[in-house]
């Protein structure tokens, strides 16, 4: 079976939280301080902020290495397991931003996020 298509919804989502990981770890001071401004007014989240985007750094992580060594296995002999955890953490990731920009009332944000749910619940679809 091909798996081109699986292959590039994996390299598509690890950019996406390799390199949005990165940004959280070299950038952890700034994304407090606007974070802490974009959550003000939520009761879950106002004073949480740091505990809060330690978590999804922590899920990015292991959604990232899940999903490149996903692409490497399916290159190397077909196997889908990593791929497919590494799709099911994308998406609970991509969930619990989603969560945080409906608390935060922010729907242009929350919007964005829905459109990397969808190549995240393919990848499982496919993967599965």
């Amino acid at each position: 079976m091909n798996n081109t298509a699986s292959i590039l919804v994996l390299l598509f989502l690890a950019v996406t939280f390799i390199q949005s990981a990165y940004d959280k770890v070299f950038g952890w001071q700034g994304n407090v301080k606007w974070l802490k401004g974009h959550f003000a007014n939520t009761t879950l989240l106002k004073n949480n902020v740091p505990l809060a985007l330690g978590i999804i750094l922590l899920l990015e992580l292991i959604t990232g290495v899940l999903t490149l060594v996903g692409c490497v296995q399916l290159l190397i002999n077909g196997e889908r397991t990593f791929g497919f955890y590494g799709a099911v953490f994308s998406c609970i990731t991509l969930i619990l931003l989603l969560l945080g920009q409906r608390l935060a009332k922010d729907y242009d944000g929350a919007r964005t996020i829905a459109i990397y749910f969808v190549p995240a619940v393919l990848a499982v679809f496919w993967l599965s």
